[in-house]
C-alpha cells in the first residue's frame, strides 16, 4: 500500500507541474510520516554515493554546454551547413537537424541544442516560406541528438548507476542517432513535397572559397568534440578531464573567437549554470535515495515476476519495458527518468539476455523521444518559447515526426542489437 502510495504522490505532483526533486522529497516525507521508514539512514547512504569523480563530469559539461549556447558557436555550424545544401528544396531543415547532431556533440545536452539551434535557424526558415509548425516540431525533435551523440551527460549517469563503461555507454548510441538524423531528414522532405512557395538559396558561384571561409570559421568549433572524444577513447583523458578539458577550451573560443560572451556576460552564464546544476544534483539525490528505497524493498524482484506472469516472450518483454520508459519519460526529465529506470529495468532485460550496452542505447531513445511526446513533453514547450511558435501548430508535425523518425529508430535499437554494440565492441574491445 506505501507503494502504491508513493507513486501516486509522484504522478501526481509531476503532472500537477511539481518540480521532480520536490515530488521526490514529498515522497521521502510520506515514507518517514506514515510508513514508519527511518529516512535518515537513507541520507549519508545518498551522500556517499554522490561522492565520486565520475559525477563531477556533469556540472562540467552542463557548464561548457552553457558557455557554447550565450557564445554563439552553433552559428557557424549552421552556415557551414547551409552552403551545402541551402540550395535544394528541404535543405534548411536538413541543416537544422545536421547541425543539431553536430552541436549535441559539442554541448551533450537537448536543452542547448534546442536553444542555440533553434534561435539561429528559425528565423531562416520563417524567411524562406517554410511551414512555421513543421520547423518548429523539427527542431524539437532534432533537439535530443544532443542526449544521444556523444558526450551525454545522461550516459556518464548510467554508467555511473549500472556500473558499466562511460566510453562503451556513449558509443551505443551514436548509430541510432545517425538512423535518427536520416529518418528525420527524409520525413521532413516528403512533408514539404505539398509546399511550392520555399525558397532556397542560389548556390555560390564561389563556392569553393565560401567553403573554405566558412569552414575557417567553423574549424573552433568543429575541433572541440574531436579534442573530447579522441582524448576520451584514446586514453589521454577521462570523461571528467575532457568536460573540465570542454569548459577551459570554450572560455577563450566563446569570448575572443566568435565574441559572443564578455567577461561580464561570462560570469552571469557560470551564475545561471550554478543554478541549474544546483538543481540538477539536488534532484540526482533524492532520485537516488528513491531508487535505493526501491532497491531496499525489492521493488525490480516483484517488477520483473509481475512483468514475467504476463509473458516470457523476450520481444514482448521489450514492449513492455519501452512503454513503462516513455510513461516515465513523458512524466519527468531524462536525468530522473534515467536515474529510476536504470535500476527498476535493467535486471528484467538482463533476464531475457540483453547486454547493459545494448540497454543504454534502448533508453536513451527512449528518454529522448518521451521528452518531446505530449501530452507533457518538456522540450515541446521550452521550443514554442525559443522558436516563439504556438504548441498548437507543432503537435500534428510532432506526432508525425514521432511516428516516422523516432518510432522506427526505438523499434530498430531495441531489436537489432549490433546497432548499439558494434562500435563499442570496434573501438573498445569487450
Amino acid at each position: 500500500m506505501i507503494i502504491f502510495g508513493s507513486i501516486a504522490i509522484i504522478c501526481g505532483l509531476l503532472l500537477a507541474g511539481v518540480s521532480v526533486y520536490i515530488a521526490f522529497g514529498a515522497v521521502l516525507l510520506f515514507l518517514a510520516y506514515t510508513g514508519g521508514y527511518d529516512i535518515t539512514g537513507y541520507l549519508p547512504a545518498g551522500y556517499w554515493k554522490m561522492n565520486t569523480l565520475v559525477l563531477l563530469a556533469i556540472p562540467l559539461f552542463m557548464i561548457a554546454g552553457a558557455i557554447m549556447e550565450k557564445g554563439k558557436i552553433a552559428a557557424p555550424l549552421v552556415a557551414l551547413a547551409e552552403l551545402f545544401i541551402g540550395h535544394i528544396k528541404g535543405g534548411m531543415t536538413a541543416a537544422a537537424v545536421i547541425a543539431s547532431g553536430i552541436f549535441g556533440s559539442i554541448s551533450g545536452s537537448a536543452n542547448a541544442t534546442l536553444t542555440c539551434i533553434g534561435g539561429i535557424m528559425m528565423p531562416h526558415l520563417r524567411k524562406a516560406n517554410y511551414p512555421e509548425g513543421l520547423s518548429a516540431a523539427l527542431i524539437v525533435s532534432a533537439s535530443p541528438l544532443g542526449l544521444l551523440i556523444p558526450p551525454s551527460s545522461s550516459h556518464i549517469l548510467y554508467a555511473w548507476v549500472a556500473q558499466q563503461s562511460v566510453l562503451k555507454a556513449f558509443l551505443s548510441t551514436v548509430i541510432p542517432g545517425i538512423i535518427l538524423i536520416v529518418l528525420l531528414i527524409v520525413t521532413t522532405q516528403v512533408a514539404l513535397r505539398k509546399y511550392k512557395d520555399i525558397k532556397v538559396t542560389d548556390r555560390p558561384a564561389d563556392f569553393v572559397p565560401q567553403f573554405k571561409l566558412q569552414s575557417r570559421q567553423a574549424m573552433p568549433a568543429l575541433i572541440m568534440p574531436l579534442i573530447i572524444l579522441g582524448g576520451i577513447y584514446g586514453g589521454i583523458m577521462t570523461p571528467t578531464e575532457a568536460a573540465g578539458v570542454a569548459v577551459v577550451y570554450s572560455i577563450p573560443i566563446a569570448i575572443y573567437v566568435y565574441r559572443g560572451l564578455t567577461w561580464r556576460g561570462l560570469m552571469e552564464t557560470l551564475t545561471g549554470a550554478g543554478i541549474t546544476i544546483g538543481i540538477v544534483m539536488t534532484m540526482i539525490f533524492m532520485v537516488l535515495i528513491v531508487s535505493r528505497f526501491l532497491i531496499f524493498e525489492d521493488i525490480p524482484t516483484i517488477a520483473r515476476e509481475m512483468v514475467f506472469s504476463v509473458s516470457e516472450n523476450p520481444i514482448v518483454i521489450l514492449l513492455m519495458v519501452n512503454l513503462v520508459m516513455i510513461l516515465i519519460g513523458m512524466l519527468m526529465d531524462d536525468i530522473s527518468g534515467l536515474l529510476l529506470s536504470t535500476p527498476l529495468l535493467l535486471p528484467i532485460v538482463q533476464s531475457i539476455g540483453v547486454d547493459p550496452i545494448h540497454f543504454a542505447a534502448i533508453l536513451g531513445v527512449n528518454l529522448g523521444m518521451a521528452n518531446v511526446t505530449p501530452p507533457t513533453a518538456p522540450l515541446l514547450y521550452l521550443g514554442a518559447q525559443v522558436t516563439e511558435t504556438p504548441v498548437s501548430k507543432m503537435l500534428g508535425p510532432t506526432l508525425l515526426f514521432i511516428f516516422f523518425a523516432w518510432l522506427p529508430t526505438l523499434a530498430l535499437t531495441t531489436f537489432v542489437p549490433q546497432l548499439s554494440l558494434w562500435l563499442p565492441d570496434l573501438l573498445l574491445s569487450r
